[in-house]
């Protein structure tokens, strides 16, 4: 979208590929706060609540649980002095992502032994 200063949840969704139900939760837990609503109370996002939820949903995507998500949003809002305590979540999440990734291409290399072995049968 081009130029857009205000999302409809609808834009949202389909920006993010999030469900407009997860949306509502990641809100109603306090993972997006103060959303801006229209005079008939539709939610109404700027593009920096779009960039939040592209950020959370590399998170979640990547297997952060809530709780540290949320935890790195009460980080983010308590301001720049939080710094270093984001910094570090994001990299023991980035450790722990970077050993799912090494377990992966393990696994990948015993399917990929099994695929040899049963074209090697036929």
């Amino acid at each position: 979208m081009a130029d857009v200063s205000v999302y409809t949840p609808a834009e949202v969704v389909e920006e993010t590929g999030f469900s407009i139900d997860t949306i509502r939760y990641y809100e109603k837990i306090g993972l997006l706060v103060d959303i801006d609503r229209n005079a008939a109370g539709q939610r109404r996002f700027t593009p920096e609540d779009v960039g939040w939820l592209g950020l959370l949903k590399c998170l979640r995507d990547t297997g952060m649980p809530i709780a540290e998500m949320l935890r790195f949003a009460e980080l983010v809002r308590a301001g720049e002095h939080t710094v270093a305590d984001r910094v570090a979540l994001l990299e023991e999440h980035d450790r722990r992502v970077k050993a799912q990734i090494a377990g992966l291409v393990e696994r990948q290399r015993y399917i990929k032994s099994k695929i040899s072995y049963y074209r090697s049968v036929r």
